[in-house]
């Protein structure tokens, strides 16, 4: 499997994301990987320009030591550093055994739906 994609959600019944997830496990093929938010406040409180920059910029570019990825976004590399630490939490980079950083994911879809109260 070369390929990973992401889909990102926005549901606030977890429980319910949760069990989306655990059907789409057993399929006999890849359907790709979910990252649910239970809210959009939440998810652009963990999501920031500034880290969809890192993201973006490491998308596709194989193993990136934080400096560099400083270095690309033009940033300071203690602020990268703390950021990069939350997307790893996240699962949007992967750390490598190097000690480097990348983004495992050739796509990355959102799905977000509003509506009014």
């Amino acid at each position: 499997m070369n390929e990973r994609y992401l889909t990102i959600t926005m549901q606030p019944d977890w429980k319910g994301a949760l069990r989306a997830m655990a059907h789409t496990a057993k399929a006999d093929t890849y359907q790709g990987e979910v990252l649910n938010f239970e809210s959009p406040a939440h998810f652009f409180g963990q999501l920031t320009e500034k880290r969809w920059e890192i993201v973006r910029t490491a998308q596709g570019k194989g193993e990136l030591s934080v400096r560099e990825l400083a270095r690309a976004v033009g940033r300071d590399v203690k602020r990268v550093h703390e950021d990069v630490v939350i997307l790893a939490e996240l699962g949007l980079l992967e750390r490598t055994k190097e000690g480097g950083v990348m983004c495992p994911y050739s796509s990355m879809h959102i799905d977000m739906y509003l509506k009014a109260a």
